[in-house]
């Protein structure tokens, strides 16, 4: 069926682990960025080490994008296997086409019912001449079915495969040329784009991990520590070359437990210092966050979120590390936790997250999730924020007069690092007074916990703590990578003339009471919108701020994310 021009096409390349998927699709997105578009790729795959079930799933567009389409126009399937677990994340638009091979076997039962058109194809006879592999052949029939440029996928495959050698260059290339060859023969089912609108400077490919690291290398992270665990490893293998590079150091620990208390070492010596983990190591390294806030020592953890409880899926999405990172440490230990809003967002909010820690001298969690931490997306090459890790410290002092844990007026006291003259202290869990000498007095418990508190309650924190657009009598409310489906759900429904005025929080601890009831001034109906199955964000709304009477909430957990087309359909019925 020929398709006239689009502005935006999904794709979806399934198949067993191994087979090249993911590699099919970066070339692709190399290649659409090469062309002066735009695109993302987020990966579905199991918890198998190697093999198992993977897919690529890939969106093209004229204009930025930060969340799938609700269905994919075209399916390639390198085989079956498994597929099943993963039929769930791969919706079919109408009029969709499934590519496979002759011999892949019987379609699964879902695909069968809404695909419009299914090509058979001889891959492994498509092959012979090239003897390449069959991701480089769906590479290039994709390729000319959405209108990619032949000269850019092959520039994308010299680049990807560069620090391989020559013979796997060439070898790919003809491949990538033999499948796009073939895709000529099939342009009845073309789903071509749109032309690209015209375009300056450079244009980054980066997933939201890289980013956090970049946010942290910026803001002046200068050591790291960290147990690698699924989905945030990318964060440590990119910090790792770039830390050396800027002078500072990255070690791996032998777990979690090691790790936030190297950071807190490092940061108690005087180094800006940084982990990254998912849920499961978060689990373990609230004790650690318990002394840093205790101590009034600066520490920056990201949390890549997954699946849970447990072990859970350590490859799939879910906003469910909310309820932990507000509350997860024993005692009353205020402490700050900010959220990511996008892929580029996740540089940004590292950032003011390594600031606010070192401002304030207290941890920070910095929340991103596997979607937006492993999605690959372009983007115009960013400004970098002016953010950086800047602590108030001493010079030198009387050793009987230097007062660690001073009542200062904003509850910030200046820190002094070791070695500074005359100003020894020790800095422990225990609770104590303000020279930092331990102590049970109710008095100086008191007159801590309410220092604590108020030098995060009281600080500015400006008008980054939420991004807020639109206007009218319904609000739309989310956070972390939920924030894309609002957008584009919003979008649509001003078109369809419903105002909406959206809210996305960045900063969610401490809660900005005040600013957030006068976003919410003039609101009759409030929409909340999470990627969970109990709704840890409609409580902590609820428990924390004045909402409108007429509140609804749409929630389901992960892996699926929440999409553009289910928030419309929850907006409309809000506006009814």
């Amino acid at each position: 069926m020929s398709q006239t021009s689009l502005n935006s096409v999904s794709f979806a390349i399934s198949g067993s682990g191994g087979a090249g998927v993911m590699t099919a699709g970066e070339i692709l997105l190399m290649a659409a960025a090469k062309a002066g578009y735009y695109g993302l790729q987020t990966r579905s795959v199991g918890p198998q080490i190697r093999g198992g079930e993977a897919a690529s799933l890939m969106r093209l567009a004229t204009f930025p994008v930060h969340v799938h389409a609700d269905a994919f126009h075209i399916l390639f399937a390198v085989d079956w296997l498994n597929f099943d677990r993963f039929s769930g994340e791969i919706d079919l638009a109408e009029g969709a086409i499934v590519i496979t091979g002759k011999d892949s076997g019987e379609l699964p039962e879902k695909v069968a019912q809404t695909a419009s058109d299914v090509i058979r194809l001889p891959l492994h006879d498509l092959l012979k001449e090239t003897k390449g592999r069959v991701n480089m052949l769906a590479a290039g029939i994709i390729g000319r079915l959405t209108g990619l440029p032949e000269d850019a996928l092959a520039d994308a495959i010299a680049r990807r495969f560069a620090s391989k050698g020559n013979a796997l260059v060439e070898i790919s290339t003809a491949t990538m040329r033999t499948g796009y060859a073939q895709g000529e023969k099939l342009l009845n089912h073309e789903q071509r784009l749109a032309p690209p609108e015209p375009r300056n400077g450079e244009r980054w490919i980066i997933n939201g991990n890289e980013a956090a690291g970049l946010g942290a290398l910026t803001a002046g992270v200068k050591f790291a520590a960290a147990y690698p665990i699924t989905p945030a490893t990318e964060i440590l293998e990119w910090l790792s070359p770039a830390l050396t590079g800027a002078g500072g150091m990255l070690i791996q620990a032998e777990d979690e437990l090691a790790s936030i208390n190297m950071i807190i070492g490092a940061s108690f010596g005087g180094a800006p210092a940084l982990t990254a983990t998912s849920g499961p190591g978060l689990a373990l390294m609230a004790e650690g966050l318990g002394l840093a806030a205790a101590a009034e020592i600066p520490v920056t953890v990201i949390d890549v979120q997954r699946g849970g409880p447990s072990t859970g899926i350590p490859t799939k999405s879910e906003q469910t590390d909310l309820d932990i990172a507000l509350c997860g440490m024993h005692g009353e230990a205020p402490h700050l936790v900010l959220a990511a809003t996008s892929v580029a967002d996740c540089i940004r909010t590292t950032a003011w997250a390594v600031h606010l820690s070192e401002r304030l001298q207290a941890p920070a969690i910095m929340l991103s999730d596997q979607m937006m931490g492993q999605m690959k997306t372009i983007m115009p090459r960013p400004d970098l924020p002016d953010l950086k890790a800047e602590r108030e410290t001493v010079a030198s002092c009387g050793e009987e007069d230097y007062a660690r844990y001073a009542l200062t007026n904003s509850g910030v006291s200046p820190m002094a690092l070791p070695g500074t003259p005359g100003c020894m202290y020790t800095a422990d869990g225990l609770e104590h007074d303000e020279r930092a000498i331990p102590s049970t007095r109710v008095e100086d418990h008191a007159a801590q916990l309410k220092k604590r508190w108020r030098k995060l309650a009281d600080f500015d924190y400006g008008n980054a703590w939420a991004d807020i657009s639109g206007e009218g009598p319904l609000a739309v409310i989310t956070w972390g990578s939920t924030a894309g489906a609002v957008e584009e759900a919003s979008r649509e429904a001003e078109e369809a003339g419903i105002r909406v005025r959206t809210i996305v929080l960045r900063l969610l601890s401490p809660p900005q009471k005040a600013k957030l009831e006068a976003a919410l001034e003039g609101v009759e109906t409030l929409l909340i919108l999470e990627n969970s199955f109990s709704g840890q964000f409609a409580r902590y709304l609820r428990s924390f701020f004045t909402l409108p009477e007429n509140v609804r909430t749409f929630h389901h957990p992960g892996p699926r994310p929440v999409t553009a087309r289910e928030v419309l359909e929850a907006i409309r019925e809000a506006a009814s």
